[in-house]
């Protein structure tokens, strides 16, 4: 993670190697491209051909014009949420928004909505999430980056970039989970591990994880999970009639991980009546409406969404990197593999056979 090529590069266009995707569900190709100088303020769509790839954790090379809270040699994460610290929104402790930037996707810049990539015979290659980590070197605008202590070792840091913060500010800042609390998450992948982790931090009594791979209760362990259901096995029960009998009527906070509205009426469902509170970071895959039983809300049970945990990234990420540093938060247990950037198409087949968390993908040779 040196910065070999320092201030020699500055101002000039960059050649390097990048994992493009040509087309939907074809395999990623390594190919030479033509990465612009950051412009001003520079530090999910079928469009292709772009690079795709939005966690990860780099070195600044340098920077354009405005740009202050980094320099060269800086560690830096790259984010796909907005964090301008300027707008109302930004300075609000009501929520993670920025009406600055808002939730407008483009698939290049935020602010020009031009491209930075290039192929080398000069095609414009588009970028994914204001991030595109798939290459060797990326321009991110300053709004959607946040420096980070040097101490903590770069393949923990990248995990922080998305998943890992997502799961665990949805534990914190939007359920604020509090001691003694019953807990079901439906979905162990690394956002829902994510969610239990930061429900152990918080003294949850019952940690329920929902999943069909049984394998996910042995690593859901490590991450504070107490009890296992595998809606397979359930017989002719609802998962919500387990959980409730798990939890003496209902689980005080359920979160739903996966992106399916069945699965956020379940969740809901499982919420203990008068105070349970379902939290959705699953992004649905459909387009489906969710549809809930009103009298069920009129009983107190509630249910909210959150993007990025509700974490404002520059000042929320670096305490869990504290946290990390202090030995509070395991970081260590996400990853499961390591690859280098040439067998990156492997990680993809680790991640659809189940046996993935996180791969890191390393760039250096």
């Amino acid at each position: 993670m040196e910065n070999h090529r320092g201030s020699v590069t500055a101002g000039k266009a960059i050649r390097c190697k990048a994992a493009v995707s040509r087309n939907p569900g074809e395999a990623l190709v390594i190919e030479e491209i033509e990465v612009e100088p950051p412009k001003s303020w520079e530090g999910p769509f079928a469009i292709f051909p772009r690079i795709f790839g939005h966690e990860a954790v780099g070195v600044v090379e340098s920077v354009g014009e405005h740009v202050k809270e980094v320099q060269e040699g800086d560690l830096v994460l790259p984010v796909f949420h907005p964090h301008c610290r300027e707008c109302r929104d930004c300075k609000s402790q009501k929520g993670n928004g920025c009406s600055v930037f808002g939730y407008r996707l483009n698939p290049d810049m935020p602010r020009d909505a031009t491209s930075r990539f290039k192929g080398m015979n000069g095609e414009v290659l588009h970028h994914f999430l204001f991030v595109s980590s798939f290459t060797e070197y990326t321009v991110v605008d300053v709004a959607h980056v946040v420096k980070i202590s040097s101490e903590i070792p770069v393949d923990k840091a990248c995990l922080l970039s998305c998943g890992v913060s997502t799961g665990i500010g949805a534990a914190w800042k939007v359920a604020d989970i509090e001691g003694g609390s019953t807990v079901a998450i439906f979905g162990l992948g690394a956002v829902g591990l994510a969610v239990a982790e930061g429900a152990r931090l918080r003294g949850a009594s019952k940690i329920i994880g929902v999943d069909l791979n049984p394998e996910k209760f042995e690593i859901g362990k490590t991450f504070g999970v107490t009890d296992f259901i595998n809606p397979a096995t359930c017989g002719e029960k609802k998962v919500s009639e387990v959980i409730k009998e798990m939890t003496d009527g209902g689980a005080d906070y359920c979160f739903e991980c996966i992106g399916l509205a069945s699965l956020m009426e379940d969740a809901f469902n499982s919420n203990r009546e008068g105070w349970g509170k379902t939290v959705i970071l699953g992004v649905e895959k459909h387009g489906t409406p969710l549809a809930l039983n009103t009298y069920l809300l009129l009983r107190g049970r509630s249910v909210t969404g959150c993007l990025f945990g509700g974490f404002k990234p520059k000042s929320d990420i670096p305490l869990l990197a504290e946290k990390y540093l202090d030995k509070e938060l395991n970081l260590d247990g996400f990853i499961t593999h390591e690859l280098s950037f040439q067998d990156i198409n492997k990680a993809f087949e680790l991640l659809l056979q189940g046996k993935s968390l996180r791969c890191i993908i390393w760039m250096d040779n």
